[in-house]
């Protein structure tokens, strides 16, 4: 089974969606999210290929699950799956220069 870590920009995008969907008088819909994209992150120990190739770079090592409306990237390595962003699926994805290296 592999480990799942989650970068800072990752962190920091879960707390931005809470923070967004209190702002808007609804935070039970960012936590709920949080919590839905959690558990999808999570089968990825057991299912580390499941997302799809993230379309922008083509790398075989940088995948993307799908929870609408978010896109939930991550790195695909040997030993572990790092979580790199979770973004509004319509946003496109930018990356540190240091996450487009293949492993």
């Amino acid at each position: 089974m592999l480990s799942i870590h989650l970068a800072e920009s990752a962190l920091t995008d879960l707390e931005e969606i809470q923070r967004w969907y209190s702002e808007q008088g609804v935070p039970d819909v960012g936590s709920k999210f949080v919590v839905e994209i959690i558990r999808s992150i999570e089968s990825l120990q057991d299912h580390p290929d499941m997302g799809r190739i993230v379309p922008e770079f083509g790398q075989s090592f940088l995948r993307e699950l799908i929870h609408p409306p978010f896109r939930i990237v991550y790195r695909r390595e040997q030993k572990k799956i790092r979580v790199i962003r979770v973004w509004r699926s319509e946003r496109l994805l930018n990356l540190p220069d240091d996450m487009e290296e293949p492993i």
